[in-house]
């Protein structure tokens, strides 16, 4: 399998194979910040949460991996993310599916979660492509992968009708294996600042 079903840890997260176990303290973790009320972004009711994690989990036979990510300092679930798309043959796959307490953004948690996810797809699995797609109007997923250093590759308009009816027009990034020890530095760098503080 490309991506091997692992545990990543760092010094502020573990992101733990995501299982049914982790349903409930998933589902508080959405109740802080109450995402799925934002209309261009993908996030989960707390009733849905059960759904949400099955499905995350069924596509792992497609070569999808789902995590749940833990703060070390506290314990809490705080949040999800995932491979998905991953492509054996062209050597690439997406990061997605990602969302937070609202305590934990604009900490350590997300930095150090791409850090991982990055290293393991670059590094283990000899990537030569990560790739991020988001709404064209969600403006914190979009400053939160341009700060990766990820470049844009474009918009792909009308992707996607939504379950209110509307289109959603898809902007996609990605990062190359060329540009990761630059993205690894400023990872690392941003990660250095948060222990500062």
């Amino acid at each position: 399998m490309f991506i091997t079903e692992q545990q990543l840890e760092g010094q502020h997260v573990r992101l733990e194979p995501l299982n049914a176990g982790h349903i409930d303290a998933l589902a508080e973790a959405v109740r802080d910040g109450e995402g799925w009320g934002l209309w261009y972004a993908s996030v989960p009711h707390p009733q849905e949460m059960a759904a949400y994690v099955e499905r995350a989990m069924d596509a792992a036979s497609h070569g999808e991996l789902a995590y749940a990510v833990r703060q070390l300092a506290s314990g809490d679930i705080v949040g999800t993310t995932r491979f998905y798309d991953v492509s054996a043959a062209h050597r690439r796959a997406l990061i997605g599916y990602t969302w937070y307490a609202e305590r934990v953004r604009g900490t350590a948690v997300n930095a150090e979660c791409k850090l991982l996810m990055l290293s393991n797809l670059f590094e283990v699995s000899q990537a030569v492509a990560c790739e991020f797609r988001t709404h064209f109007f969600n403006r914190a997923s979009r400053a939160a992968i341009e700060a990766l250093g990820a470049k844009q590759d474009g918009i792909l308009r009308a992707h996607q009708i939504l379950p209110d009816g509307s289109l959603r027009d898809t902007v996609v990034y990605s990062i190359v294996a060329s540009e990761w020890p630059a993205v690894r530095n400023q990872l690392e760098s941003k990660l250095a600042r948060f222990a500062m503080v």
